[in-house]
Order: structure tokens, then C-alpha cells, then sequence
């Protein structure tokens, strides 16, 4: 499958649409070549879809590992850049060695970012790249993400918010393009399952990857798996529930194989940010005995 080759937009696309893909692919044109800071997820797959096109070998992914990316978003990640023949490079970082990260303070990501366009910066500078690129669309605006204030610190654009693509407009377009992530949930890094002032550690970003695994081994699409010290906390669309209850013997076992003392089924169901609001009501799957 090749997306980079662009054909005229359908009829069922809307023409202010049509003009924001056109505006997106000019930003390409402008940037000349393009690192794309790039996670596996619809967005930034958008933006490397669309830079790969414009641009060619010009254009590289750059996919940043770190304890707290998942082992699984990363091989998903490398899975599609090949598919779509986009060069790609794996760059690590070590966020988790920044007292300021590791204390997990409410501004955690914008060390987490710092370093990742730290080294895309060094790569850019070494190697003479246009600029940097990253996935952040205009639905991102309204909500805070120290992030992007890292992000901008160091010269980073967001074609996306440029081109005033909104989320939901961004999955549109990445099904006209037919990229097999325009569905995909968000999925923020691992770090973000972790209450603000409980410290981070590589060891306690693996507990929670393998407790998600669990959940990825049996078909659940959405879910964050929060930690709370012994206290695993399932956050899972309301709808999915019958299905928890099904397979809640395999997902209390494997759950606690990772490290949990209690799995507890939040029944607020999922909610992306729920760190950051009230405490949850939960009950337990199982209690120790």
C-alpha cells in the first residue's frame, strides 16, 4: 500500500477539508526535509503519512523509546512505517534519569518532552534537517500539555494545529489515506497511570506495561491500567464490562503476576486524564486472601 501518492479527495469529503490536506501538504513543501517525531498513533502517523509523500527520503520518523513507551506501541509503530515504506529510526532517551521527571510532578511531561526534542534537535543539527515535526492537532489547544511548551521551546512545529486539523478531522483524513491506525485509541505514555508525587521508575513502568498486556492479550482495545501502589485500577469503556467480568479470572492472575496485591474495575468507566480529577469509585475483582 502505498499513501504517499495523494488522489483527488471524494465527494464525501468535505471541501474545507480537502483545503486543510492541501494546506498541510504545502507546510511539507515549506519545511523542505522533516524529522517527524513520530509514536505509532493516528496522529503523528497522519503527519509522517503526509510528509512521506511531500518529501520522500526528506522526510524521517523518528520513533522515541524509553521505559515508558510500551513494547507493543513501538513494534505497532515500526510495523506501519515499513508498511508504508517510510525510513525510520529508533532514538532512545533517558527522561527517567531527570529528577524532575522521575518526581512526576504535574508538569512531568514537559521534562519527558525536553528530552525526546533534545536528541530530535541533536539529530536535526548533526545531520542538517529542516525542522522538526510533531502530531499536536488543533482539538490539543484548549488543554494542558506542558508538552508542547517543550515542544516549542526548542523550535518544534505542529503542522496539524497549523493547518487547523481538528481530531476528528485528522482520523478522516487518515481513512481517506487508508492508514490502519485512523481508528486507533489514544494512548498516552505510561508514565500518565501513575498518580502526580508518586515517583517513576523503569521498574514501575514495566508492572504496568505487563499489566496492560494483559488486557491487549484479550482484545481490549481502549483501558489504562492506573497504579495505586498495590492497587491496580481498570479504567474501561463502560460497555466493555460484561466482558471484564468474563475473563476476570485470567485478568486477576496476570494482573497480579505483574506485581498487584488488588484489581479493581473502576465503574466510571474510561476517561482519558483521570489522574488529574477526582478519586475513583472502584470495586475490587478480587481481595487477597
Amino acid at each position: 500500500m502505498v499513501v504517499a501518492e495523494l488522489q483527488p479527495l471524494e465527494k464525501s469529503i468535505e471541501t474545507a477539508l480537502a483545503d486543510k490536506l492541501a494546506h498541510l501538504r504545502a507546510i511539507m513543501h515549506e519545511c523542505g526535509s522533516v524529522l517527524v517525531a513520530y509514536s505509532g498513533g493516528v496522529d503523528s502517523a497522519l503527519v509522517m503519512a503526509v510528509a512521506h509523500g511531500e518529501l520522500g527520503n526528506k522526510a524521517l520518523a523518528c520513533i522515541g523509546i524509553s521505559p515508558s513507551y510500551p513494547a507493543r506501541e513501538m513494534r505497532d509503530a515500526v510495523k506501519l512505517a515499513e508498511l508504508l515504506a517510510v525510513p525510520y529510526r529508533l532514538v532512545n532517551t533517558e527522561e527517567y534519569l531527570d529528577p524532575n521527571y522521575a518526581a512526576n510532578p504535574n508538569n512531568r511531561c514537559y521534562f519527558c518532552k525536553s528530552e525526546l526534542h533534545n536528541q530530535l534537535k541533536s539529530i536535526l543539527v548533526d545531520e542538517d534537517w529542516g525542522i522538526v515535526l510533531d502530531g499536536n492537532n488543533a482539538s490539543d489547544v484548549g488543554d494542558y500539555r506542558p508538552g508542547m511548551q517543550a515542544a516549542r521551546e526548542r523550535g518544534v512545529r505542529s503542522p496539524l494545529l497549523e493547518a487547523n486539523i481538528t481530531k476528528d478531522e485528522v482520523r478522516a483524513l487518515a481513512r481517506y489515506l487508508d492508514l490502519p491506525v485512523w481508528d486507533k485509541p489514544a494512548m498516552a505514555c505510561l508514565s500518565s497511570r501513575v498518580p502526580h508525587g508518586t515517583p517513576i521508575t523503569p521498574e514501575l513502568l514495566q508492572q504496568i506495561e505487563a499489566a496492560e498486556d494483559a488486557l491487549v492479550d484479550l482484545g481490549f482495545r481502549q483501558f489504562r491500567v492506573r497504579h495505586h501502589n498495590e492497587i491496580a485500577r481498570l479504567e474501561l469503556p463502560v460497555e466493555e464490562f460484561a466482558r471484564v467480568i468474563e475473563h476476570h479470572a485470567t485478568l486477576v492472575t496476570r494482573i497480579k503476576a505483574a506485581g498487584y496485591r488488588f484489581v479493581a474495575l473502576d465503574l466510571a468507566g474510561f476517561r482519558s486524564g483521570s489522574m488529574n480529577g477526582a478519586s475513583a469509585t472502584a470495586i475490587p475483582l478480587l481481595m487477597p486472601e
